[in-house]
């Protein structure tokens, strides 16, 4: 007496939880169900009536079995197939989000660098006002030491000149 291969098992003894078991679950139906719609499209029109029985087994009995494997060989190779595609369609998008990332990052990077070249020439700039500052300041201190010479010479000659009035008034 052989025994038979069950048609499906059960997932929870597949060790998964039950978010994982729901996810399987829903793949499973989604590959079925586009296995199904692309041998329906590649058949149509060509006289072929016959659809695989296995497939339609498999999935009549991914969508009656809630939370069960379907362990039909084809069943198993389409949901393979889906898994794969989907990790492809995962790693594809991964690596243009890494891009993104990447493009994002340098575009950031050279706006830092040019706030900073901006900082710097502002803060030439300013060093270069300050530096007039204390050039204008040095001119004002010369300025006003020549005043105070000027003041003081003045200041003699008007006392000479009173002294020499009162000697010429006093003549």
């Amino acid at each position: 007496m052989t025994s038979a291969l069950p048609s499906s098992i059960p997932v929870s003894q597949l060790g998964l939880s039950a978010s994982e078991a729901q996810i399987l679950h829903q793949h499973q139906q989604i590959a079925l169900q586009n296995q199904a719609y692309a041998h329906s499209a590649s058949t149509r029109g060509r006289g072929h009536a016959r659809t695989s029985a296995s497939t339609s087994r498999a999935a009549s009995a991914a969508s009656s079995g809630q939370g069960r494997l379907v362990l039909d060989p084809g069943s198993l190779a389409v949901l393979g197939q889906h898994f794969e595609r989907l990790m492809a369609a995962i790693q594809n998008r991964v690596e243009q989000l890494s891009a993104q990332t990447q493009t994002s990052t340098i575009n950031q990077s050279s706006r830092a660098g040019a706030a900073m070249a901006a900082a710097d020439a502002e803060i030439a700039r300013f060093r270069e006002i300050i530096r007039q500052i204390d050039e204008l300041e040095t001119e004002f201190d010369k300025v006003r030491h020549i005043r105070d010479i000027v003041k003081g010479f003045r200041a003699r000659v008007d006392s000479l000149e009173r002294k020499m009035d009162a000697r010429g008034s006093r003549r």
